[in-house]
Parts: C-alpha cells; sequence; structure tokens
C-alpha cells in the first residue's frame, strides 16, 4: 500500500501546479486528469465535450470513462482527477472553495485530497489540506 500511496502523491504533486496557475490567472480551471503509467512516466489528460462552457460533472464523468478503460487495458497504474469544488472543511464552520484530487490506484487504493483556498486579485492562499477515502471509480469496478 505504501508503493500506492507514493504513486498517486507523486501523480498529484505534478498535476496540482497547473490548477493553481489556472486558479491565478483566470480564477477557475475545467476539470482535469492526469495519469501515472505502468512504468512510472506521467501524462496529462483532458476532456472535452464539444461544448464552449461544459457543465463540470460532464468532463469528470468522461475522464473516468478513458481512465476506467485504460485502467481495464493495463495502460495505468494510477489516475488523478482534479476539479474545482466547494466543500465544508473538518477544520472551519463555513464551505470554502477547494481543489480536489480524486486519486485512484490499480492496488484498491482510493482517496481524494482537498486543498481549500481563497482567492484575492490573483493571489491564491490554501487553508489545511485534508483527505477522504475514495470512491474507487477507476479501477474497483
Amino acid at each position: 500500500m505504501a508503493d500506492a500511496k507514493a504513486d498517486v502523491e507523486a501523480l498529484m504533486d505534478s498535476a496540482i501546479p497547473f490548477a493553481e496557475q489556472m486558479l491565478r490567472e483566470h480564477g477557475e480551471f475545467l476539470p482535469f486528469g492526469a495519469a501515472m503509467r505502468t512504468g512510472g512516466e506521467i501524462v496529462s489528460v483532458a476532456a472535452h465535450d464539444g461544448n464552449d462552457q461544459p457543465p463540470s460533472a460532464d468532463l469528470i464523468e468522461l475522464l473516468r470513462d478513458g481512465f476506467r478503460r485504460s485502467g481495464k487495458s493495463g495502460e495505468f497504474l494510477a489516475t488523478a482527477i482534479i476539479y474545482d469544488v466547494r466543500v465544508r472543511s473538518p477544520s472551519a464552520a463555513q464551505v470554502t472553495d477547494a481543489i480536489a484530487a480524486a486519486l485512484d490506484h490499480k492496488d484498491n487504493y482510493s482517496v481524494i485530497v482537498f486543498f481549500p483556498y481563497t482567492l484575492n486579485d490573483g493571489e491564491l492562499e490554501f487553508g489545511e489540506s485534508f483527505a477522504q477515502a475514495g470512491e474507487s471509480h477507476i479501477f474497483g469496478e
């Protein structure tokens, strides 16, 4: 399990900076993905449904579908879907914006890590991150 956790952490660490950049430059970002191939190579993954302003839920489902197919074929060892959410942090009473990283590994490891943030005039400040069990959408089905 330690290797699975290390793999998804490496994947998350490679993907989160892009979300941060998009927030600083545009104040938002569309859901996107990243995956670790079985050899350890990390690749970026995007989804598009043909619409100029697609609903985030649709893009997340497109990413999941593609990752499921690639996971079943053995192409990917781990996947990450990065998206923007509103969430209640365990340490705060109010709901806040957060970057969510839904991480799945073929070795039955699934977690969602949340990075609460505030954005003021392009300045991004992060609160305390937290995690919850994932739903094993990619390799668990």
